[in-house]
């Protein structure tokens, strides 16, 4: 089943221009630098869902934002560099975690309380020498729906050919036992004859991303990210989960006011 989930667009709406800005490495960067300030563009999110019943969520994006030297503000998505030494960057991050479900979005949740999505907060410290990248990044739920948090460590390698980036990597993304139980657990209240009781420790998934990026599309910046996750037993044991892994792809087009 697709599902277009509006609630969530409406805050994607602003997010994705900081997802394209905020990772690029140096010689990216330098091709962006004219793409600070106000933003505007269109984009498309497609995700796999590892839920029963839950396939795929489509998402067309409309988007409007900020990039700012230190601080970039795209709706409730924001990020400030705090630190930035040599090669090392440090800053404090506030995104939404659009993950969760209701009753209404498959048959294997009827019954359940709904899994709501929450607001995370953290640090980030990026490390960038010539055409490398490593990230490591913390970010906890601050409106205490999970009471969990992730963290995400990466390594990734710019590839330029002319005018177009290529960017493979790989991840590590550790959630809690609070983060894994509440999305992919079922209490005790919550057995029925399709579910039984499931509660996990942590869990460890692994990635491997690409990204493709051009400055050279009808004036604008082009970016598409594709992702294939891995997830650990502890989250695919669950009796709400059907797949062990997920593809996503992300395509966006960006242009200055």
């Amino acid at each position: 089943m697709i599902k277009v989930p509006y609630k969530t667009l409406i805050l994607c709406l602003f997010f994705l221009p900081l997802y394209s800005f905020a990772q690029h490495p140096a010689d990216e960067r330098e091709t962006q630098k004219k793409g600070d300030g106000f933003l505007y563009g269109v984009g498309l999110s497609v995700n796999q869902e590892i839920y029963k019943g839950y396939n795929t969520r489509i998402m067309p994006l409309p988007m409007v934002g900020y990039k700012g030297e230190k601080l970039s503000v795209f709706g409730p998505f924001i990020s400030y560099k705090l630190k930035d030494v040599n090669s090392f960057t440090l800053s404090a991050n506030l995104s939404p975690r659009f993950q969760g479900f209701d009753e209404s979005d498959s048959n294997i949740f009827e019954g359940m309380e709904k899994r709501k999505s929450s607001l995370d907060a953290g640090i980030s410290i990026d490390y960038q020498k010539n055409d490398w990248k490593i990230g490591l990044k913390s970010m906890f739920d601050v409106l205490s729906n999970s009471n969990g948090y992730e963290i995400k460590s990466s390594v990734g390698r710019v590839i330029r050919y002319g005018p177009i980036f290529f960017e493979p990597s790989i991840s590590l993304s550790l959630l809690d036992k609070n983060h894994v139980n509440y999305y992919y657990g079922v209490s005790t209240s919550e057995i029925n004859q399709e579910r039984v009781a499931y509660s996990s420790d942590s869990a460890m998934n692994k990635s491997l991303g690409l990204s493709i990026a051009t400055p050279i599309l009808l004036g604008g910046y082009t970016r598409l990210n594709i992702e294939y996750t891995w997830y650990d037993k502890n989250i695919t044991n669950s009796p709400l989960v059907e797949k062990e892994t997920s593809l996503s792809l992300l395509l966006i087009f960006t242009k200055n006011f």
